[in-house]
């Protein structure tokens, strides 16, 4: 009787020869393969405790450059970056536009405990906050005198402080990168008198990890004792503890995203209340359990790089999607710091 592993094994050598194999028929007779399309995968029975078989892909809006960063507001929007059109935007579920602010190659965004909107400036080398005018302060561009080199994503932590990485995905052409890593930061904010949040070391920016080649999306436990972050170019995300100064501990790799070299890699990551993540990825949206268990994946019309929970129930993801934004109703609920 042949081992499980090895009927693993051989099954993933059939479906790789099966790829190869579709994918010479179609070369050979000049022809482009088929289309993505929305569908969910399931690798595990788990899978469908969060996502319902019938669920239907919604597109909200389209005829963007390149989307990123999105973030609910309960009024009933989005703010979704266009890193190819250089503005952010206010995108409501009629599939309306509104610009909210022209910036070079804006990235991930995020509200803080204080509801200001946090975004990524990748141009501008710095974090910064906007007001609902579209005028922004810069929270952080240097750290021990050299210029950030060009953050990705940010989060609000636990603590009320501002996390966010900052990779050289997005470094402009012919600009010099002057700190010689890829970092992940803690941002220390000044806490609102109604946010809950004690935290008194406003605009201390600390390195927290220079442990990834290029790191992307992040995400904390509901519980705050694990921190996730992933490498777009290793491909895998990483789990750290989390102690109790907000420094990393034991860094291990979590999980592996492995895929093709045009089927995405990972990058923009959030949590649900029990734990999963959701984290884009090739091809799609891979969903893990907290112990590191691929449950499957969503698979999307469009190479997804964000999402943001949403709905007043958070139990919605918006996503950000090369062109377009979607809407996807889950059997979760999300986890919103």
């Amino acid at each position: 009787m042949k081992s499980l592993e090895f009927v693993k094994a051989s099954s993933a050598i059939v479906i790789v020869a099966a790829a190869l194999a579709v994918a010479t028929c179609f070369a050979a007779f000049g022809a482009e393969p088929p289309a993505p399309v929305f569908q969910l995968k399931a690798e595990s029975p788990e899978f469908w405790k969060l996502m319902d078989r019938e669920s239907k892909l919604t597109k909200v809006a389209g005829d963007f450059g390149f989307t990123e960063g999105p973030v609910w507001d309960d009024s009933g929007f989005l703010y979704v970056s266009d890193e190819e059109k250089n503005k952010i935007y206010r995108v409501f579920l009629d599939g309306r536009k509104e610009e909210l602010v022209s910036l070079g190659d804006p990235d991930g965004s995020t509200y803080d405990h204080n509801h200001r909107l946090i975004d990524c400036a990748s141009v501008l080398r710095a974090i910064i906050a906007l007001t609902p005018d579209g005028k922004y302060t810069v929270l952080a561009d240097h750290f021990e005198g050299k210029k950030l080199n060009s953050p990705n994503d940010v989060i609000v932590g636990p603590d009320g402080a501002l996390y966010f990485t900052d990779p050289t995905l997005d470094l402009v052409k012919g600009e010099t990168q002057e700190i010689p890593f890829q970092g992940v930061y803690r941002l220390g904010v000044k806490s609102g008198v109604n946010s809950g949040i004690k935290n008194n070391d406003k605009g201390n920016l600390r390195l927290l990890t220079k442990d990834l080649t290029q790191p992307n999306g992040l995400a904390f436990s509901p519980d705050g004792k694990r921190f996730y972050v992933d490498d777009s170019e290793q491909r895998n995300i990483r789990v750290y503890d989390v102690g109790a100064d907000g420094n990393l501990t034991n860094g291990r790799i979590f999980a592996q995203e492995p895929g093709a070299e045009h089927d995405g890699v990972p990058d923009g990551i959030k949590v649900d209340r029990d734990g999963n993540l959701f984290v884009t990825g090739p091809k799609g949206i891979w969903i893990w359990d907290p112990q590191g268990h691929h449950l499957g994946t969503i698979e999307m019309p469009e190479q997804p790089a964000n999402l943001a929970w949403g709905d007043k129930d958070r139990g919605t993801l918006y996503i950000t999607a090369t062109t377009s934004v979607y809407r996807l109703r889950t059997k979760t609920l999300g986890f919103v710091p």
